[in-house]
């Protein structure tokens, strides 16, 4: 017998909606509290357009729409023409014009326009949460303006078209091009992070700077961008390379893309393998000191990856919230069981001392940058110590909040998966756990002032709390045991993040915020499983300030 066909084969119940249109820079009371703190109320209107257009539905469609559709390696041309070039959905051109549009890209290089680091930072931050593939190529150009700046007539050719706010992808020659992205490529298969080992070889073609540059790069992202730079060993030893991708009389320098690389992490991105063979480089600073050369560029990075994995941390925390808000399990929403509120409070916690600390560090990079040394021994000892411990809580944090989503968070569509393989590349990224907890030692040890610079900082936030200011007497002692330093270099660094987090948030927080995060995180040998939180802490509080969604 035939059946009757049935046009609806079940109901949708109990299905969270849809975050609604929001502005990511107004409902976010602790980076609005940071932001206030350290910067001029003048780049808040620019912070809520940017929030404003972070915010929408459509906005968040093109991130994912860019990480579903992925670059393609194009190497040759129809006729058999090597060509190297690689193809990208609209939607990455889509994210990249905002985000230069705006100057996530360059903007505090460009003028004197005072906290113009810290609403960068903010807007990184939220731009994060968008899609975090195409931040990349953000960050290596704001980093490499720096490095750039070691030598005034290379910085003259080149940092005008990576600090305008226009993106003009292609490859043609830069000096037509409306605006210009940086690149770097400092990888090879064979060092990692010991980029002296490095055996690309640069020859000199005369006395104007000029090199030839051969060798393989293991990892080069972003290979579309119009200039990169480049270690190489010169006869001098290692030293750094400025690397067109076309040359001022518009022909395409010698730049083999070997294969696009498939990776953890975003799909947006196209990470690759380059051949160089007689490449054409300008060195930039003198032969041999190409690690001194990028030593800036390496720092903005770091800021960089900071910034990354609190922008990952807050669109993880703000999914969980929202989730747990209206979804409904045993007679009430997920939000309303104790053991939800102090997973969420606890996942909030975690939002707010990565954002107020990754501010805190975006505002000594601009007083530095000012002439202020105290500034910068702050940045060089906090720095490692930042990027150490907040790259690898964003792995935590968004495990534990794509958890609260439950199947639905497992699922592609929602986003966090995302977010949870793109947290550990922040890690990886610009050195190691390892590296940066050996080079907090290396400032420790090469430059004396930065121990006193982070006293200081520290030294700031005692009186208020009693698990505050034992922790720092605990520091103290660790600080004066030079023994085994290397072996316990982890520990320290974890353990200096962690203060400099509590500090922000006993100073600037409310005391429901920095009393929880001390009595959690400093109350303890180390940070436990989130949803931990002691009883008598103001819960309520916590989720409210950090999750101000309708």
């Amino acid at each position: 017998m035939a059946t009757k066909p049935s046009t609806e084969t079940h109901s949708v119940l109990n299905q969270v909606p849809a975050l609604p249109e929001r502005n990511l820079y107004d409902q976010d009371t602790p980076l609005q509290a940071a932001v206030a703190q350290h910067s001029e109320s003048q780049h808040t209107d620019r912070l809520k357009d940017l929030g404003a257009w972070a915010g929408r539905p459509t906005s968040r469609e093109i991130g994912l729409e860019a990480n579903r559709d992925v670059p393609r390696l194009r190497s040759h041309d129809r006729y058999g023409h090597r060509i190297d070039e690689v193809d990208f959905h609209p939607a990455w051109h889509e994210l990249m014009a905002q985000a230069v549009s705006w100057g996530l890209h360059a903007d505090p290089w460009h003028g004197n326009t005072p906290g113009a680091h810290v609403a960068r930072a903010a807007g990184f931050i939220m731009q994060t949460q968008v899609e975090p593939g195409h931040m990349c190529p953000i960050s290596m150009t704001y980093a490499a303006v720096p490095a750039l700046r070691t030598d005034p007539g290379i910085a003259a050719e080149w940092v005008p078209g990576l600090s305008a706010r226009s993106y003009d992808f292609g490859l043609r020659a830069p000096q037509t091009k409306a605006g210009l992205i940086a690149g770097m490529a400092m990888t090879e298969k064979q060092g990692g992070s010991d980029v002296r080992a490095n055996t690309t070889t640069a020859q000199a073609l005369g006395e104007d700077g000029t090199y030839l540059l051969t060798g393989h790069k293991w990892f080069c992202s972003a290979p579309m961008s119009d200039v990169f730079l480049v270690l190489a060993q010169a006869p001098g030893g290692v030293t750094c390379f400025v690397v067109p991708r076309v040359l001022p009389d518009d022909t395409r320098n010698t730049f083999q893309i070997q294969r696009l690389k498939d990776k953890l992490g975003n799909r947006s991105n196209a990470s690759s393998e380059i051949e160089l063979a007689d490449t054409v480089g300008i060195r930039l600073g003198e032969e041999g000191r190409g690690v001194r050369t990028i030593v800036d560029m390496v720092s903005a990075t770091r800021l960089d990856c900071v910034l990354g994995a609190t922008g990952l941390i807050r669109g993880a925390v703000t999914q969980a919230a929202w989730h747990t808000r209206h979804r409904e399990a045993f007679g009430s929403t997920l939000l309303d069981k104790p053991l939800m509120r102090n997973v969420i409070a606890d996942l909030a916690l975690e939002a707010e001392a990565a954002t107020a600390l990754a501010i805190r560090l975006a505002a000594a990079v601009e007083a530095a940058e000012a002439g202020d040394e105290s500034a910068a021994l702050l940045r060089r000892i906090a720095l490692p110590a930042a990027k150490f411990w907040t790259t690898k809580r964003s792995i935590a944090v968004t495990a534990e909040a794509l958890e609260c989503l439950g199947g639905n968070g497992y699922a592609e569509e929602s986003g966090m998966p995302l977010l949870f393989r793109e947290a550990p590349v922040n890690s990886v990224w610009e050195g190691s756990g390892n590296v940066n907890a050996l080079d907090l030692l290396r400032a420790m040890a090469k430059e004396p002032g930065t121990v006193d610079a982070l006293l200081t900082e520290l030294g700031a936030a005692t009186g208020s709390s009693h698990y505050y200011d034992t922790a720092l007497k605990e520091l103290l002692n660790d600080l004066s045991d030079l023994s085994d330093l290397e072996y316990r270099a982890r520990r320290l660094s974890s353990r200096i993040a962690v203060l400099l987090q509590a500090a922000q948030l006993i100073r600037y927080a409310p005391d429901a915020v920095a009393d929880a995060f001390a009595v959690s995180r400093l109350g303890r040998d180390e940070a436990g499983q989130f949803g931990t939180l002691p009883p008598g802490l103001d819960i309520d509080a916590i989720i409210d300030r950090a999750m101000p969604l309708a």
